[in-house]
C-alpha cells in the first residue's frame, strides 16, 4: 500500500506492506529527519491532536491500526540535545507471544459503559405501509433501522444533544473493531502552553513561545454531545426532606448526589443519572448563597459507604436551592432564571467545570484513559408560576479546559463570564489565547465576535431533562431520620437510636424467630426505618458498627427484597456490631413500673402484660399523686405522661393533652 507522511521535514511516500510492522514504517520516517528523538515519534491521523507515541504500537502491523492504501498520517517529533546523528529507532520485532497493552486499554469503564459498547444502538422502524414493497421479512431504505446520531430522528424528538456514545459511533471509523480501537478518538481539551515545548528551540514559558507550544485560538461552540442525557430522583421525599431546612430557616441549601447510573432507552444510547439519596455537608447558609469547603472532610468516608450497598453508588453530582419567596405572596417565589435574565451564573458554571475536571470517567475512547465527567449540577429554583422546580445542566470540556488554564473568571453579571488578561510573571504564568463566539444579528446574519474581555455564559452549558419516575422503588426506604450538618433544626444523636430501636423490639427480634404474623410486620417496619441513608451514615461515624459489620449492614438495608423477605435482617442479627447495639438499647430502655402483688416476682409476668396497661396505671399514680401532694407543691402532673406542669396550666407542655 501506499502511505503519505507528512512532517516538519515535508511530504513523503512510502510504499509498504499492509502486513508490515510499524517499526518498518517508523525507521522509514527517522530517515527523513534531523537529528529526531526516536522515543518522541508520534502519529496522528490529524494535523493538530490526538497524537499517539509510536513505541506505545509495538507489535501492530498496519492493517490492525487501521491504515489503507492513500492514508496520511501526520507525524511529530522532538529534537535530541545532543548533535548526533540519527539513529535507526530500536522497536522490537513483533512477538506473537508478548504485546504492550495501552492505557486505555486496560481502564475499568462503568458499567453502563460497558453495558453501551456492547449493544450497536440501531433505532429500530416498523414497515412503511407506504413505501415498503417488499415482504415481511425483507428491508429497504425506508424500514431499516436509524444510526443512533442520525439527525432527523433527534430533531424529530427535540434532542438537543447526542449521548455519548451515539457521539462515539459517529466519529469512529467504519472499519473493523480492531482497526477502531488502535488510536482513541476522543482527545482531551487543553488550553495551557506545552512545557517543555515538542521543539525545545526555546526556554519554557514564560521565557519563551512558539507556534508548536502555544494553544491555538477557541471558538465557542454549543457542544454537540452531552455524558448524561437525564436526571432521575428515585423518590420525591428525597427533594421534600431536602427543601424541609430551607422551609424552616430561609437559608439556601447544598447537598451532594448519591447514586449510579443506568442506560436511558428515551434517548438512543443514551445514559440517565439516578439519585438515591443526598448528603448534606457542612456549610454556611445564608439568604442568597452559601458557602462550602471544598474538598470537604468526609467525602472519602462517604465514597466508600456508597459503595458498599447493594447495587454499589457514587457521588454522581451536587444540588442546591436558589429560591426567594415573593414578599406579595409568601407561598410563591421569584421567578430568577429565565431566557432573559440567566440559567446559571458565571461562579456555578465555573464551581461546576472545577467539579467536573476533578472526576472524570475512565473511558476507552481517550489516549490518557479519561474522558470527560457525568457530574451533574441541579439547582432548586421557582418556576414562572412561582413554584419550585429542578433545573439539571453540566458545562461544556470546553468550559474545564478553560477552568483548567485559568483563563475565565465570574463577574458582576451573573449571565456573563469574564476572560482574564494574560500574565507573564514568573509565579503565575497565564497565557491566553484568541477566543471568540459566533451568533446571529439583527439581520439573522451569522457573526463571528471576540469573546474577550466577556462572553455570554450559555456557551459552556450543556442542558439534561430530569424527573421522577412513575413508580418509585428508591434504594433507602425510609428519609425520615435527622440530617447530618443542620444544628439547631435536625440534632443527629445515639440515644434517639436506641430509643426507636426499643420502640421498635429490636431486642426481642434479635433473640427470637419468626414465629408469627406479628413478629414479621415488626421485622418490616424495623427493616424499612433501618433503610435510611442518613441513618447509616450516622451510625459509622458512633464506633458502635466495625467496618465489616457496617458492610453487612448497609448491603442488607439496600437489598431489593428488604420489605419482601421478613428473614432479610437475619444476616444482620448474627453480626458482633449489632449484638452490641442491642445491648446499649437494653441498657438505655425506660424501666417498666411494677405491678406485681407482694412476695412476686413481676420478672415472670412482665412479658404476658400489655404496654397499654403499663400506661394505664402510670396515670392511674399519676392522678393519685395530683391531690393533696400536686396543689401544695404548686405544680399539676399530667395524668398522661407524668410531667410536673406549673399550676394554672390547662394542657401539658410535653404532651399537648388536657391535664384536667
Amino acid at each position: 500500500m501506499l502511505l503519505r507522511v507528512r512532517s516538519k521535514d515535508g511530504n513523503f511516500r512510502f510504499e509498504l506492506p499492509a502486513t508490515a510492522d510499524i517499526s518498518v514504517l517508523a525507521n522509514k520516517i527517522l530517515e527523513t529527519t534531523v537529528d529526531a528523538d526516536p522515543a518522541s515519534l508520534t502519529v496522528s491521523n490529524q494535523p493538530r491532536g490526538n497524537e499517539t507515541l509510536v513505541s506505545t504500537l509495538k507489535g501492530r502491523n498496519l492493517q490492525t491500526l487501521g491504515l489503507k492504501h492513500g492514508d496520511m498520517i501526520f507525524v511529530g517529533y522532538a529534537t535530541k540535545v545532543s548533535q548526533a546523528p540519527a539513529t535507526p529507532m530500536s522497536i522490537d520485532a513483533p512477538s506473537p507471544t508478548r504485546l504492550q497493552s495501552n492505557i486505555w486499554e486496560t481502564v475499568q469503564e462503568d458499567a453502563v459503559d460497558i453495558y453501551w459498547r456492547s449493544k450497536d444502538g440501531k433505532i429500530p422502524r416498523g414497515r412503511d405501509t407506504r413505501f415498503c414493497k417488499h415482504g415481511v421479512n425483507g428491508m429497504c431504505d425506508y424500514c431499516m433501522p436509524l444510526e443512533p446520531y442520525d439527525a432527523a430522528y433527534q430533531a424529530e424528538h427535540s434532542i438537543k444533544h447526542l449521548s455519548y456514545h451515539a457521539y462515539l459511533h459517529k466519529i469512529l471509523p467504519k472499519t473493523s473493531s480492531a482497526a477502531a480501537t488502535a488510536i482513541p478518538p476522543l482527545s482531551p481539551l487543553s488550553y495551557k502552553v506545552k512545557n517543555p515545548c515538542p521543539s525545545g528551540g526555546h526556554p519554557p514559558w514564560p521565557a519563551g513561545i512558539c507556534t508548536g507550544c502555544q494553544p491555538s485560538a477557541i471558538t465557542l461552540q454549543s457542544q454537540p454531545f452531552r455524558m448524561v442525557d437525564h436526571l432521575e430522583i428515585a423518590s420525591p421525599d428525597i427533594i421534600e426532606r431536602f427543601l424541609k431546612a430551607w422551609r424552616s430557616t430561609g437559608l439556601q441549601r447544598f447537598g451532594w448526589l448519591i447514586g449510579h447510573y443506568e442506560p436511558y432507552e428515551k434517548v438512543p444510547m443514551g445514559i440517565k443519572a439516578v439519585v438515591e439519596a443526598l448528603y448534606e455537608p457542612p456549610q454556611e447558609g445564608e439568604l442568597d448563597g452559601l458557602t462550602l469547603g471544598i474538598p470537604w472532610e468526609d467525602e472519602p468516608r462517604i465514597r466508600e459507604l456508597a459503595k458498599m450497598s447493594s447495587a454499589p453508588l457514587s457521588i454522581i453530582g451536587y444540588i442546591f436551592t436558589d429560591l426567594d419567596p415573593d414578599p406579595e405572596d409568601r407561598t410563591k417565589n421569584i421567578y430568577k432564571r429565565h431566557p432573559h435574565s440567566f440559567f446559571v451564573s458565571s461562579l456555578e458554571a465555573i464551581f461546576a467545570a472545577t467539579i467536573q475536571k476533578s472526576n472524570p470517567i475512565p473511558s476507552r475512547s481517550s489516549p490518557s484513559g479519561a474522558f470527560g465527567s457525568r457530574m451533574v449540577t441541579a439547582i432548586l429554583t421557582a418556576t414562572e408560576d412561582g413554584k419550585v422546580d429542578i433545573s439539571a445542566y453540566q458545562v461544556s470540556e470546553q468550559a474545564c479546559a478553560m477552568v483548567d488554564a485559568d483563563m475565565i473568571e465570574a463577574s458582576v453579571e451573573p449571565g456573563i463570564v469574564r476572560v482574564k488578561e494574560e500574565d507573564r510573571s514568573q509565579d503565575a504564568a497565564r497565557y491566553v489565547p484568541d477566543v471568540f463566539f459566533r451568533y446571529k444579528n439583527e439581520y439573522n446574519l451569522e457573526v463571528k465576535k471576540t469573546a474577550k474581555p466577556c462572553f455570554p455564559v450559555e456557551y459552556l452549558l450543556v442542558n439534561v431533562t430530569h424527573g421522577f419516575p412513575q413508580s418509585p422503588s428508591p434504594l433507602f426506604r425510609s428519609n425520615q431520620f435527622a440530617i447530618e450538618n443542620r444544628p439547631g433544626l435536625e440534632d443527629q444523636h445515639i440515644e434517639d437510636v436506641l430509643r426507636t430501636l426499643a420502640r421498635l423490639g429490636a431486642p426481642q427480634l434479635s433473640d427470637s424467630s419468626l414465629t408469627s404474623s406479628s413478629d414479621a410486620s415488626k421485622r418490616l417496619e424495623l427493616a424499612k426505618w433501618l433503610s435510611d441513608w442518613h441513618l447509616l451514615a450516622f451510625l459509622e461515624t458512633t464506633q458502635l458498627v466495625s467496618k465489616v459489620d457496617m458492610k453487612v449492614l448497609v448491603s442488607t438495608v439496600t437489598s431489593p427484597s428488604l420489605l419482601e423477605d421478613p428473614l432479610a435482617l437475619n444476616a444482620l442479627f448474627k453480626t458482633e456490631s449489632w449484638q452490641t447495639l442491642m445491648t446499649f438499647t437494653r441498657e438505655s430502655a425506660p424501666s417498666l413500673p411494677s405491678t406485681s402483688a407482694p412476695g412476686l416476682s413481676s420478672s415472670h409476668i412482665d412479658e404476658d402484660i400489655p404496654q397499654d396497661v403499663f400506661d394505664q396505671i402510670a396515670a392511674e399514680e399519676a392522678a393519685r399523686r395530683e391531690g393533696p401532694s400536686g396543689v401544695g407543691s404548686g405544680v399539676k402532673i399530667c395524668p398522661h405522661c407524668t410531667f410536673e406542669n406549673p399550676q394554672g396550666e390547662t394542657d401539658c407542655e410535653v404532651c399537648g393533652l388536657p391535664l384536667g
